[in-house]
């Protein structure tokens, strides 16, 4: 039986052309068929391009998990973070996986290669002092900065992600109810809560401001926060924008835009709220996610000790 049994032999992949055809292949495949999120399928291809830098013309097929294993190295010395190493060992032992599916590979080395562990990084955030001044930078004569006080107020209201800021419509702002409807991962969708100032600050924009973006493009943009040319406001952009104010209002140079989303549920914390409102409302699938905010707020756990230990 063994003798008549067809062999299905492996295709080769070849070192240049052949991995980048692989490659291209690859991305359409986790579009097509697995229908990921653009932002998740543009992850994937940056760093498989890592992966080809590294590479440097040799055949996947021929590699060793000896050789294979020298790849987190080479990525710890482009100075990445171990977050980022992580992602990128995860994103290599998806394509290897592809390659066998394809006939490429008979076995994935990649899936003998460990995955980093990583250390809990405490992350970055702001005092409501800094939030104040950073919240209250735009003004005049920045152009547009009724829009990008929007923006600030939004992001710190919501703690929504810069991808999901971007991509706000006008009628996900419910201004009169006072809560905003935020599309996540996956799609997911979920409800939160506006504050009077970031209300303020949004019917100010779209009063004054967004009306004269929109008139800035032939095709009128669906979209809330819009750019100088009428269009989407990129989530590249928010990320300058924010770089920008931050260095303005003095905050620390480690600032990022999930700052302001780790501030807005460590504050959260610190007023009293449930670390499973916390969770829902930053739409973390996992609470585990959530109780780093648990570590960052000490001011919270001595109020508590203070009020509940019997001898504190």
């Amino acid at each position: 039986m063994a003798k008549n049994r067809k062999e299905i032999k492996p295709r080769r992949l070849a070192a240049a052309e052949d991995a980048t055809r692989w490659r291209e292949a690859f991305v359409r495949y986790l579009r097509t068929e697995c229908h990921l999120a653009e932002n998740s399928v543009l992850a994937y291809e940056r760093d498989l391009r890592h992966f080809f830098d590294w590479l440097r013309g040799r055949r996947i097929a021929g590699l060793s998990v000896s050789e294979l294993s020298d790849y987190p190295a080479w990525l710890t010395a482009q100075e990445l973070a171990p977050a980022s190493i992580s992602r990128h060992v995860v994103s290599l032992k998806v394509f290897f996986r592809y390659l066998q599916l394809e006939n490429v590979l008979t076995d994935n080395q990649a899936e003998l290669l460990g995955t980093q562990k990583l250390w809990q990084r405490v992350p970055v955030v702001l005092s409501p002092t800094e939030i104040d001044a950073l919240l209250s930078t735009p003004k005049p004569p920045r152009p547009w900065w009724r829009r990008d006080r929007a923006m600030l107020e939004l992001l710190y209201a919501t703690g929504c992600r810069v991808s999901e800021l971007s991509i706000l419509r006008p009628r996900d702002v419910h201004l009169a109810e006072r809560y905003c409807l935020c599309h996540g991962k996956g799609d997911k969708q979920r409800v939160v809560p506006l504050g009077r100032q970031a209300v303020r600050a949004v019917e100010a924009y779209l009063a004054q401001e967004r009306k004269k973006l929109v008139q800035r493009r032939e095709s009128p943009s669906q979209f809330l926060l819009l750019s100088s040319r009428g269009g989407r406001l990129r989530r590249e952009r928010i990320w300058e924008l924010i770089k920008l104010y931050a260095r303005v209002a003095g905050c620390s140079a480690d600032l990022s835009p999930h700052s302001m989303r780790h501030s807005f549920a460590t504050h959260l914390l610190a007023g009293g709220a449930d670390l499973r409102q916390v969770q829902e409302m930053l739409g973390h699938a996992s609470i585990a996610t959530t109780q780093i905010y648990t570590h960052v707020d000490h001011s919270r756990l001595k109020k508590v000790h203070d009020t509940f230990h019997p001898r504190a």
